[in-house]
């Protein structure tokens, strides 16, 4: 079975920033286009920002500009860069595979939790 673990998130000011990881173990068969996800009180998961194998990348539209993904697949490792941060940006962060159905996805890990505030 797959397994991702999430880390790196904290308690950072408004302007400030954090670099999240992801590191996958257990049965790994393939590495292909993934993402992160957030997951903030009173609001639907999101996706924050994906990667594809070749390393093409996208991101929402509020985040444009101060977050970079990027993957070490040799270490089979999902980065996300976070400047400029904001306390909107407040929220739990998961990283999981990329598919146009992944709201259908059952499994979540615990996620590492990100919180911006004064």
């Amino acid at each position: 079975q797959l397994e991702l673990v999430e880390s790196g998130g904290g308690l950072v000011q408004p302007g400030g920033s954090l670099r999240l990881s992801c590191t996958a173990s257990g049965s790994i068969s393939s590495f292909s286009a993934m993402g992160w996800y957030r997951l903030a009180p009173g609001k639907e998961r999101e996706v924050v920002a994906t990667i594809t194998s070749g390393g093409t990348t996208n991101y929402v539209d509020s985040v444009k500009g101060r977050f970079t993904i990027s993957r070490d697949d040799a270490k089979f490792t999902l980065y996300l860069q976070m400047n400029s941060l904001k306390p909107e940006d407040t929220a739990v962060y998961y990283c999981n595979p990329y598919y146009g159905n992944w709201r259908r996805f059952g499994t979540w890990g615990q996620g590492t939790q990100v919180t911006v505030s004064s």
